[in-house]
């Protein structure tokens, strides 16, 4: 299921492509994108913990976001960490699969999105039975207390429009 729409929110295309998104705010959703993934790493890692591959998508996307890494480098990284997760349990490959998009936000900032979705898949997979719907909310809502404040209303706005193809993970 793609979680990216077919037609682009230009809030989220940075101005050199023809958007309104500047490079400050793109930086900004990148480390809030990494922060999201970071949180549910260790679901990834206490299945593989000799696998660096999701970790590393996450620093190099923060490389990126310092400025420290071309957005080649990031794009890249998201293929490996996809891999990481396959064939692991839900909480482990949503952990992989959050990292995975992460590191892409550098190419694709709606990237951001899928991120902080895969991490919320995450937490309700790990969840003992019957609390999912709990540890969904409790995810979303410790992701949205660390929204960069100037991207507090863009990223809420789209999540309310993107829920519906991200698993319903901002729903209420």
């Amino acid at each position: 299921m793609p979680i990216l729409p077919k037609e682009r929110d230009p809030r989220l295309i940075t101005i050199r492509r023809g958007g309104t998104l500047t490079d400050a705010d793109h930086h900004q959703l990148a480390e809030w994108a990494a922060t999201c993934a970071e949180h549910v790493l260790p679901l990834f890692e206490a299945a593989s913990p000799d696998d660096p591959r999701p970790r590393d998508a996450i620093a190099v996307g923060r490389a990126w976001a310092r400025g420290h890494a071309r957005m080649t480098e990031a794009h890249d990284a998201a293929f490996p960490a996809n891999a990481a997760g396959r064939d692991l349990p839900e909480p482990a490959r949503f952990a992989a699969l959050a990292a995975g998009q992460a590191a892409p936000v550098a190419h694709v900032a709606a990237h951001a999105l899928g991120a902080a979705a895969y991490a919320i898949r995450g937490a309700a997979a790990a969840a003992p039975s019957g609390t999912e719907d709990t540890a969904r909310l409790a995810e979303r809502d410790w992701q949205r207390e660390r929204i960069p404040e100037g991207l507090r209303d863009l990223v809420l706005d789209d999540q309310r429009r993107r829920s519906a193809i991200c698993w319903h993970a901002f729903d209420d």
